[in-house]
């Protein structure tokens, strides 16, 4: 079995019990999005985790082991996404890149936002106009050092 292979099963079992990613959350003690990253084949769970998961989703044995190995990082293609969901954060980048890199550097000087000490949280905010989307996501800034 492949890791994507793993991924289809994973989301095949969550949609067949009917699970929510904080179900699956609230049971490995982790956040919905940290679980729903590892369960997409982007994070590497503890074998209590991964056992956790095999259990509660009826996974095949092999599963254990595939969901604490090293994952290759990034799933999306290299080509613009044509999901309409993910082109819109490549637009967003396109359009606020820039600003983004430019209030940071403001702020902190030269350097990056981590990926790996990294935090996200994923809400529903209720609005009278209709609900919006919150993201929050919160990185640890690496500065660049001189050599």
């Amino acid at each position: 079995m492949t890791r994507s292979e793993l991924t289809r099963i994973i989301l095949t079992a969550k949609a067949q019990k009917g699970l929510r990613w904080e179900a699956i959350a609230r049971t490995l003690g982790k956040s919905k999005e940290w679980v729903a990253a590892a369960c997409l084949g982007q994070m590497a769970m503890t074998s209590e985790q991964a056992r956790a998961l095999t259990i509660l989703l009826d996974l095949p044995d092999e599963a254990e082991a595939l969901l604490q190995a090293v994952p290759y990082k990034g799933s999306l293609p290299t080509t613009i996404p044509t999901d309409p969901l993910l082109y819109r954060f490549h637009e967003i980048l396109l359009v606020y890149g820039m600003v983004l890199k430019e209030l940071i550097h403001e702020e902190f000087g030269d350097g990056i936002m981590s990926a790996v000490d990294f935090r996200m949280h994923v809400a529903r905010e209720p609005d009278p106009q209709g609900d919006r989307v919150r993201i929050e996501m919160s990185g640890k800034f690496l500065p660049y050092k001189p050599y």
